[in-house]
This record gives C-alpha cells, sequence and structure tokens, in this order.
C-alpha cells in the first residue's frame, strides 16, 4: 500500500521489505523500470552481432541516417577500432554492406542489406512486444499517457542538460546496475 492521494491508500502488489520502504521514491521506481527495460531489450536483440549496439547500427544504416563509417562511431559514440569490429561482424553476417561514397573515395557508406532491413523489422516487432509486457500493468490509454510524459520529460530534460553522447550516458546507467547474483530468488517467488 502507498499513498496515492493524501489520506487515502492504494495496494501497489506484493511489495515487501525494501522495496515497500522506497515504493514512494522516485530514483527506486525509475531504476526498477530502467532495469526491466534494458534487461528485455538486450533478449530481444541478442541473436544479433554485437546485441544492441548491432541494433543501433543497423537501425542507423537502414534509415540511412549517418553518412560514413567514422560518423556512424561519432554518431554512436562507439570507439573506431570497436565499430569496425562491429561492421565486420554485421557484414559477415549479411546485414550490412559496406559502400564506397559517392562524395569521398576514402570514405565507406554502410548500408543495410535486404536480409538486413528484414532482420531489423523482427527486432523492432520483438522490441516493441517487450515493450508491451512490461507496460502490461497499464491500461492502454495510461500506457500512452505514461509514453507521452516519458517523452516530455526526456525532450525537456535533454534540452536543459544534453548527455555528450546517449550511447555513453546508457553506458554509465548500465555500468550501475548490478548482475543478478546466481541462484538468487526474489522475495516475491518465496
Amino acid at each position: 500500500m502507498v499513498d496515492d492521494i493524501a489520506g487515502h491508500r492504494v495496494e501497489v502488489g506484493d511489495a515487501s521489505g525494501c522495496e515497500d520502504a522506497l515504493a514512494d521514491d522516485l530514483g527506486w521506481g525509475l531504476g526498477m523500470i530502467f532495469r526491466a527495460y534494458v534487461k528485455a531489450a538486450h533478449a530481444a536483440v541478442a541473436d544479433l552481432p554485437g546485441g544492441p549496439r548491432g541494433y543501433q547500427v543497423l537501425s542507423a544504416a537502414a534509415q540511412g541516417t549517418v553518412a560514413s563509417q567514422l560518423a556512424l562511431a561519432q554518431h554512436l559514440g562507439v570507439d573506431r577500432t570497436v565499430m569496425t569490429y562491429l561492421l565486420d561482424d554485421l557484414e559477415a553476417a549479411s546485414l550490412i554492406e559496406r559502400r564506397p561514397d559517392p562524395a569521398d573515395r576514402r570514405a565507406r557508406r554502410i548500408v543495410a542489406t535486404q536480409k538486413g532491413n528484414e532482420l531489423l523489422t523482427s527486432l523492432n516487432d520483438r522490441l516493441r512486444a517487450a515493450e508491451a509486457h512490461l507496460l502490461a500493468p497499464l491500461g492502454a490509454e495510461t500506457r500512452a499517457t505514461f509514453r507521452a510524459q516519458v517523452r516530455l520529460l526526456a525532450t525537456q530534460l535533454d534540452a536543459v542538460d544534453p548527455p555528450d553522447s546517449p550511447c555513453d550516458l546508457a553506458d554509465e546507467v548500465d555500468a550501475e546496475i548490478p548482475a543478478p547474483r546466481p541462484g538468487a530468488r526474489s522475495a516475491r517467488s518465496h
């Protein structure tokens, strides 16, 4: 139970112990949502070379949003050497191609192949399914409102204090999330 409106208590599920004490803490709530999202998103793209980074590269290649391999590395905040290995893996899987840039023969454009575009469609479906599962406790109207509020907050915060790189920010937060202990079970599963 948590206070929904002053003087009113609403049930929030099977919260106990530490979770009960933190139920009103915004940071704890955002952390739990983010952790669940990251876990679901990683699982959705796990079979793609490079996982989430591979998804970002494939998505950018399919959209044609970045002009060159170097620009793509800079855009995603990926070291050039790491980007080369990632592109090698995606190219070996026939998901992308490196094509000479007509404007600069030394540069290579990264383009999604037909197989890459087809896989991207499947990955996008998997990510939407993961998001739907994560947001399932909310009704359709509440999900739409939640998404709109998150988008509003994110764009406002980005305008006021943009991160150097969204990828660096995600890596920073990812590094702070502890991995589950082997054999540890949630108090809810007892």
